[in-house]
């Protein structure tokens, strides 16, 4: 498939087909998100591929939990239909045959070695720079949904789980320093799914010349 075509049938998918993700493909989607570019060239990801039913089962009753714990409805018809919702958007993970974990690790900066004697710690920096670790997780999560697509597959990119971020860390046994920052549900569509509208390019192009 070519990339622009990949990149215009991407949507978010939330309902899957019972057929399962063979090994091959989900190497071949890790490795291509292993690809992306990083702060100095840190890769600071991994990646736990989570095809066991009672798992990713188990997965869900602990976000439906927290979701419950955090935003309680007090018996109002209203806030009940909210909770509702979120729990909904939270935990359909639950029906896709694979579900992918993406962990941060820990990542040296090139400027670390000048903050010796002065105020500024490595969290600072990273802070002034906008978390550049976080936005290479960003970009290897993109290579992996455009890959699922063009391997056939549907995906979306979640981070409602991590409202249960302790929970789920234990749950999967990620330690210190490791830690949770997205999830991705991967699998066949149930239904076609087409990309929302996206705002016009006059809407968000400039050109200073």
């Amino acid at each position: 498939m070519e990339l622009k075509e990949a990149i215009q049938k991407r949507a978010s998918v939330r309902l899957f087909t019972d057929e399962k993700v063979p090994f091959e493909d989900i190497k071949e989607m890790i490795t291509r998100a292993s690809l992306a570019p990083s702060i100095n060239n840190s890769q600071p990801w991994k990646f736990i591929a989570i095809t066991n039913r009672e798992l990713i089962k188990n997965m869900s009753s602990v976000v439906q939990n927290k979701v419950e714990q955090i935003f309680p409805h007090g018996n109002l018809k209203a806030n009940i239909l909210v909770q509702n919702k979120v729990a909904k958007f939270s935990t359909f993970f639950m029906d896709a045959p694979l579900v992918i974990a993406v962990i941060m690790t820990p990542y040296e900066a090139a400027v670390d070695d000048l903050l010796s004697g002065t105020a500024l710690t490595h969290d600072d920096i990273n802070k002034m720079r906008n978390y550049p670790n976080i936005q290479s997780i960003g970009a290897a999560i993109e290579n992996l949904l455009l890959t699922s697509v063009d391997l056939g597959y549907g995906a979306c990119w979640l981070s409602g789980l991590l409202i249960a971020r302790d929970e789920l860390e234990k749950l999967l046994d990620v330690r210190p320093p490791l830690s949770l920052a997205a999830f991705v549900a991967v699998g066949k569509p149930k239904e076609s799914v087409r990309q929302r509208e996206k705002k016009s390019l006059e809407d968000i192009f400039e050109i200073r010349e």
